[in-house]
């Protein structure tokens, strides 16, 4: 400790590095040396005495503890041993440290130790159609652990811990199993005395908070906004609010839009499709219907004066389909498909009036004579999905068969030979 109360002195210089105001937040100081860093980074060509001025500046205002003693006594506080010194790690550590890891060209990784990356956390989001078409946004709650804030994630009260003795420190455990005569199989897990961080704390030493965990619980409320256009299967993540772990770069929460199926609606792409079926009548003399769209608005659908529609037609609407993702005021088409409901029979009076308004049959090119000498068939009603299916299923069960014969011949040959 000190013996008399440390000198005032400069407590602006690391915050001008950091091109940020002395009031700056924690989130406020991250954005600022990333930006920096990367652009100073020494393997981009940037200036190695400014890389390590920011690094050196980030570590001192990134620690609550540090940045106190700096706002109060400055740099030379720092220097003479308060708060555990400002400046003295490698400032390519405290970079690969911020980013993961990562470095450019991959020459980073010799310099220090490799940050692990936590993992990302995975939420399906189940969504309308009338959803993507609109747009919407939506409050999830989730739980996720943090960083203890009483023990700055230590887990102990005094900040020590030992070596796992189970694991020798290193986190992991090797199993051997021997599988036969001169065969083994080497395994690697997580070692169970320590949960895979190499690390055992004292019982009375435990943080009362954590219990030792080094992290907490919390809940977290998120607001997905899922956009006009977004498509089923599209990721909406949230960066660095996943669980938070020691040493470890906080992963993502990435929610994936499902979409429910509509009864009514089909959507490819930026078109919506959807099937009407008319009547034999109206699709002959005319039709009209309402169609309520994805945003209840009343569409009037109506064809033309004389116009005659046939069985698996379709027609379309310009830019009443699916609002087109980042430019929602460009939309697809919506086409709808008709089907035409025929009657299964007709009255022979009916039929009569038929005649007289439709155009005429055509006229037979045989005789009479020549008619009779033909022979009467049988017509049959089929559902050709389900013959289909009775043909496939005959044509394997042949299949299977004439496989059998050929290895039974084959094995029947074989023994004949023997």
């Amino acid at each position: 400790m000190f013996g008399r109360a440390p000198k005032k002195s400069d407590s602006t210089r690391y915050y001008e590095i950091l091109g940020v105001s002395k009031n700056a937040s924690h989130e406020d100081l991250k954005k600022a040396y990333r930006k920096a860093a990367i652009k100073n980074h020494p393997d981009k060509g940037g200036d190695p005495e400014k890389f390590k001025e920011l690094a050196q500046a980030y570590e001192v205002l990134s620690d609550p503890e540090k940045r106190d003693i700096y706002d109060q006594y400055g740099e030379d506080a720092l220097k003479e041993g308060m708060g555990g010194g400002g400046g003295g790690h490698n400032p390519f550590d405290i970079f690969e440290s911020f980013f993961g890891g990562s470095t450019f060209g991959g020459g980073g990784s010799s310099r220090g130790r490799r940050q692990r990356r936590g993992e990302d956390v995975i939420h399906p989001l189940k969504v309308t159609l009338e959803d993507l078409y609109n747009g919407t946004s939506k409050k999830l709650s989730l739980s996720r652990n943090v960083i203890c804030q009483k023990c700055k994630g230590k887990g102990s009260k005094s900040g020590a811990s030992m070596k796992c003795s189970g694991c020798q420190g290193s986190g992991m455990k090797v199993t051997i199993r021997q599988l036969g005569p001169g065969m083994i199989q080497q395994m690697q897990h997580p070692c169970n005395e320590c949960k895979g961080t190499g690390e055992m704390i004292n019982d009375k030493d435990r943080c009362p908070q954590c219990k030792g965990e080094k992290v907490v619980q919390e809940k977290k409320v998120l607001e997905v906004i899922v956009e006009k256009g977004m498509q089923n299967g599209q990721k909406i993540s949230f960066p660095g609010v996943a669980d938070e772990a020691p040493d470890t770069v906080t992963g993502d929460i990435v929610f994936v839009l499902q979409q429910k199926d509509h009864p009514n609606y089909k959507r490819k792409g930026d078109d919506i499709f959807y099937e009407h079926t008319l009547s034999l009548t109206e699709a002959l003399c005319g039709f009209q219907f309402v169609l309520t769209h994805l945003d209840n608005r009343q569409l009037l659908i109506k064809s033309n004066p004389g116009e005659v529609v046939k069985p698996d037609q379709f027609k379309a609407i310009n830019d009443e389909g699916m609002p087109m993702y980042q430019r929602p005021f460009m939309r697809g088409k919506l086409y709808i498909h008709f089907t035409v409901d025929f009657p299964d029979s007709l009255a022979s009076d009916q039929c009569k009036a038929l005649k007289a308004v439709l155009p005429p049959k055509p006229a037979s090119q045989m005789t009479d004579m020549e008619l009779d000498e033909c022979e009467e068939t049988t017509l049959h009603d089929v559902n050709m999905e389900e013959e289909m299916r009775r043909k496939q299923a005959q044509a394997q069960e042949a299949y299977e068969e004439d496989d059998d014969d050929v290895h039974g011949g084959a094995q029947r040959v074989q023994c004949a030979q023997q």
